[in-house]
């Protein structure tokens, strides 16, 4: 797996937080409830001792996941961004929906930060898709799961 992944500098002190977070404190915990376990004896019929385990596989997998990632990341930090008003990743769009007039604001960023509660949609989203190389007063369409949407870009700010 050669390939970057593009995450924001804030996206990426979110993924090393979850990272510490698992190698100090879930990975400890987990080495003592597998330790508690097996103080009770007998590991075949252990319900216990099994799900310590699974949950021990699960947070090695995550640290493998996240060091890859990290490992393979290409920060943006998007205020040091040039893009001369061109929407780019790590890039905030103002945005107007044609149909109803309704405004929204959406940060263009990697996968494991997008959150929509928080506008920030997925590189990989249509709406991202849609809006990936246009300028403020470009207008687009984004078929959206509910059917095709127009919206017209306000503005675009690196911040």
């Amino acid at each position: 797996m050669n390939t970057s992944v593009p995450l924001t500098k804030y996206g990426a002190e979110l993924l090393k937080e979850e990272l510490h977070q698992l190698k100090t404190k879930e990975r400890r915990s987990v080495i003592d409830a597998i330790a508690e376990a097996r103080s009770h004896g007998d590991l075949s019929e252990n319900a216990e001792y099994d799900a310590a385990k699974e949950r021990q596989a699960f947070v090695e997998g995550r640290i493998a996941e996240l060091e890859g990632k990290l490992g393979a990341a290409q920060i943006i930090d998007p205020t040091t961004l040039d893009a001369e008003g061109r929407v780019v990743f790590a890039s905030t769009v103002d945005l107007e929906d044609l149909d109803n007039g309704a405004k929204v604001t959406y940060q263009i960023v990697g996968l494991d930060e997008a959150d929509l509660k928080l506008n920030k949609v997925s590189v990989t989203s249509p709406i991202a898709r849609a809006l990936i190389g246009k300028y403020a007063g470009d207008v687009v369409e984004v078929q959206a799961p509910s059917g095709p949407r127009e919206y017209e870009i306000l503005e675009v700010k690196y911040i």
